[in-house]
């Protein structure tokens, strides 16, 4: 006499095959570890994207010019500095700073109180170049140094590029902190997976033996990782969104004028909010991809 296994029904994928699989407490902590983890993904990637967003504005405001500053003792010979300026090749315009522009330059480091006229401070004129022209700063600044001794020349660019630097070893150590976070979150869905599997071996057994396939089973965690992995992700973005729109108020931008921020804004852009609200449902989809491969691979072992 021979035994045929039966076939189980078709039922539609994501659809519970038990009860007990919505109920149990493997996933009951999930949702709030991913929430923790997509928060902290969401300020990483936001401070990612407001620095890059405020070198990017430093370097297109200073992009094309020079700063040439004049001693005290040298500022009477202002005239011949600029006329000098005025005559080099590739020099657009040379603007003498006057008291309150340089106030106003100070003014985000030592506020209101300060009063510049008490101040030594050297005369700044502010040069603009045409990109396309070189300018040789060397040959410039001795130039100047035969009408005004102790004059100098500081090309913006130098220090941006410094900053260039530590922008990038700040974006590399942000992204890895996020790739430790993607791992962390992974390991906590393999973990909560197992801890499924394992309080239902019996169900699964007997699922087997009446010819239930591996792929169908993993549906079923699959789909529930899914839910909650989406319901992580919203959670822990609701506050990230907020502490981000709480930091960008309190934290007012700081200038060094002519639109130069002394310091990063919270402004993300549309492409920064994008990526955020993109979190959810990465959150959701890297749920639903580890369940399904820890559950085919639990399988893969049993007898």
């Amino acid at each position: 006499m021979t035994v045929t296994r039966p076939t189980p029904a078709r039922q539609r994928p994501g659809r519970p095959l038990d009860p007990l699989l919505e109920r149990d407490g493997s996933g009951r902590f999930l949702p709030w570890m991913i929430a923790l983890m997509v928060y902290l993904a969401a300020i990483a990637l936001a401070g990612m994207v407001a620095l890059h967003g405020a070198v990017s504005r430093w370097d297109s405001a200073l992009v094309g010019t020079l700063t040439v500053q004049l001693p005290t003792e040298s500022a009477g010979a202002l005239e011949k500095v600029l006329i000098q300026l005025r005559a080099t090749p590739g020099v657009r315009s040379a603007t003498p700073l006057d008291d309150a522009a340089n106030a106003a330059l100070l003014k985000p480091w030592l506020g209101d109180a300060v009063a510049v006229d008490e101040l030594a401070l050297p005369r700044l004129v502010d040069v603009r170049v045409d990109p396309a022209i070189p300018v040789d700063r060397g040959a410039l600044e001795e130039r100047l140094k035969s009408v005004a001794p102790g004059a100098r020349v500081e090309d913006n660019r130098r220090w941006l590029d410094r900053v260039f630097d530590t922008v990038l070893a700040v974006e590399i150590v942000a992204g890895a902190i996020v790739a430790l976070i993607a791992i962390a979150t992974i390991i906590s869905i393999v973990f909560a997976t197992r801890t499924g599997l394992a309080i239902h071996h019996g169900t699964v057994e007997v699922l087997h033996l009446i010819g239930a396939h591996d792929g169908y089973i993993a549906d079923q965690f699959q789909w529930q990782a899914l839910r909650l992995g989406l319901r992580g992700g919203v959670i822990g973005l609701v506050p990230a969104v907020l502490t981000l729109l709480a930091l960008g108020a309190i934290a007012g931008p700081a200038s060094f004028g002519a639109g130069v921020d002394a310091l990063p804004r919270f402004a993300l852009g549309p492409f920064g909010w994008l990526l955020l609200l993109l979190l959810p449902p990465a959150a959701g989809l890297t749920a639903l991809a580890t369940a399904r491969i820890t559950v085919l691979r639990g399988l893969a072992r049993m007898p």
